[in-house]
């Protein structure tokens, strides 16, 4: 690697010890958001079951769930999409470093 570069976590060469933090934190944010989507869907149930019960003829249990529905496809989002190993990130980092590597080799 030449100097000057930003190390990529992902490439050959890795010590065990991290990858193993990078598994570490891999799996904590991917367990992070399936906690956060059962605890979505244990309480949209509750309220859609309160709401069915009530005498509320106004589906109110839909906005919670929309809104809450939102954050939960964004952590979705930032952990398999944008999260530290996912293709597109490693994508856009390569393209990245092969920019600034670039215009580090400029006259």
């Amino acid at each position: 690697m030449t100097s000057g570069a930003i190390p990529n976590p992902t490439i050959p060469g890795m010590s065990p010890e991290e990858i193993e933090r990078l598994a570490q934190k891999r799996a904590s944010a991917k367990l992070g958001w399936y906690i956060h989507a059962c605890v979505y869907v244990c309480v949209n149930a509750f309220l859609f079951i309160a709401w069915s019960m009530g005498s509320s003829t106004r589906q109110w249990n839909a906005f919670p769930a929309l809104g809450w529905g939102l954050g939960l496809a964004l952590h979705f989002v930032s952990v398999f999409v944008m999260g530290q190993g996912s293709s597109l990130r490693e994508q856009l980092v390569r393209r990245e470093r092969e920019r600034l590597q670039r215009e580090q080799n400029r006259p």
